[in-house]
């Protein structure tokens, strides 16, 4: 048997095993041991010992467990609490005012942390008892916290993007970039459909009682500021200072997290427990991700090895069809991959068994991730994995898991609306990366 057809049945294991429930980062390891081993034999240890050296000197994953940890001490200071009480007030005569403060609540926490779990978890805690007391639809409710949560992996900084610049070799500057309008062109999305609906609807998201409007024009601006004000230091200290090309990702990422301590010293709240459980979180987290970034690292250097992929591309560049359908075809098998699969075994795994065909393709490296990235966001509003709603159900168990993921289902459609919009302009992703650097 020929090498080629060696790396297709080590792709079969590895699908066989993922769908078994095996933990991915040791199949990874152990199939890629065995076939390169039948494959090539003993250079598989050596080619596991230069793809861990070479991986592990990329500086710019360091900015993976300092972006974690600033959402999680955000989290610890009340800051969302803070923003979402703000819009509260300020909202409280407009039609469907908590979906609109939780959407803008979430959007610009979005761009104070790359994970979700803290978004979703906390907005859970704050809005869900407020919707429900204010007899807001239980579906809709858990959309918009659930949709608006999952903007956090995708508004950066993203710790999704900040591994998959160095995964499909493109600046990960350039990818947050790319990533900002189509975040909130999703987040426009979002709040227009809520919105719209609450007006045709009052009883899906009625005006808040009276006893909780403003009392003054200064009480609105001074909830305003306290809100806002804390959120754009927070935003200019990570992102501001990597688009406009003050510091490097990494660098940001440790400006964002001093800031993050900061600002719980002054809210008061700072203690050595909660600095310890955000310790603690972002451990259990980034050596999640980066040890799934090691193991896959192995096997595709031994996929590649054995031809498999070179094999793939050439079959699939061969076929009859145009770069765009080719393009649409990837998409699809990512968006199908996103059901069962959660993003990092996507972005680690399969993206760069893709890649051959999508350079063969001559397509711009920054739009197809952000085609990626807006495409993997709906693993977290689609069945069965979905994270986004067991975040959810744990907080707010008022409300029924069905309930939760038909609630869901009507973003998820919003999310495929947003991603076409992508596909069909790439302008929407390519603009601003040109404006501020040149051409992609």
């Amino acid at each position: 048997m020929s090498n080629e057809y060696l790396g297709l049945i080590l792709l079969g294991a590895l699908l066989a095993g993922i769908f078994v429930g095996f933990p991915i980062a040791f199949t990874l390891i152990i199939l890629s041991v065995v076939f390169g081993y039948i494959g090539f034999g003993d250079t598989v240890f050596y080619l596991m010992v230069f793809q861990t050296i070479g991986l592990m000197k990329e500086e710019t994953l360091a900015a993976v467990p300092l972006f974690i940890f600033m959402g999680h001490v955000l989290e610890q200071a009340g800051l969302m609490e803070r923003l979402f009480k703000s819009f509260q007030l300020i909202l409280a005569p407009v039609r469907g005012s908590l979906y609109l403060g939780v959407l803008l609540t979430a959007t610009l926490f979005a761009t104070a942390t790359g994970i979700i779990g803290a978004s979703v978890t906390v907005m859970g805690l704050m809005a869900a008892p407020a919707m429900i007391k204010a007899g807001y639809d239980p579906k809709m409710s858990a959309g918009a916290i659930t949709a608006g949560g999952t903007l956090g992996i995708l508004i950066p900084p993203s710790v999704m993007l900040v591994v998959m610049g160095p995964v499909v070799g493109v600046s990960i500057i350039k990818l947050f970039a790319a990533a900002i309008i189509p975040g909130l062109i999703l987040a426009g999305l979002y709040i227009g459909y809520c919105m719209v609906r609450s007006h045709l609807d009052p009883k899906l998201g009625p005006p808040l009682p009276r006893d909780q409007w403003a009392t003054s024009v200064g009480q609105v601006v001074w909830e305003f500021a306290a809100g806002i004000v804390p959120m754009a230091t927070i935003m200019f200290a990570s992102l501001g200072s990597i688009i406009f090309g003050l510091a490097t990702p990494t660098e940001a990422a440790a400006m964002g997290a001093a800031g993050a301590v900061l600002l719980t010293l002054f809210y008061g709240r700072l203690s050595f427990r909660a600095i310890r459980e955000a310790a603690l979180k972002t451990l259990e987290t980034s050596s999640l991700v980066l040890f799934l970034a090691v193991a896959s690292n192995v096997y595709g250097a031994v996929f590649t090895r054995l031809g498999t992929s070179t094999m793939m591309a050439e079959t699939m560049l061969a076929l009859p069809i145009s770069p765009d359908a080719m393009l649409l075809l990837l998409m699809a098998l990512i968006f199908v991959l996103g059901w069962p699969l959660e993003w990092p075994a996507i972005v680690f795994i399969f993206l760069p068994i893709f890649m051959p065909v999508v350079e063969g393709l001559k397509i711009d490296l920054v739009w197809f991730c952000t085609l990626v990235a807006v495409n993997l966001q709906t693993a977290f509003l689609s069945p069965p994995v979905a994270m986004a709603a067991y975040y959810l159900k744990a907080v707010a168990p008022k409300w029924e898991l069905g309930q939760i993921y038909r609630g869901m289902a009507a973003f998820m459609v919003l999310q495929m609306f947003g991603l076409a919009i992508v596909f069909f302009f790439p302008q929407t992703a390519l603009w601003l990366p040109t404006v501020l650097f040149g051409k992609t």
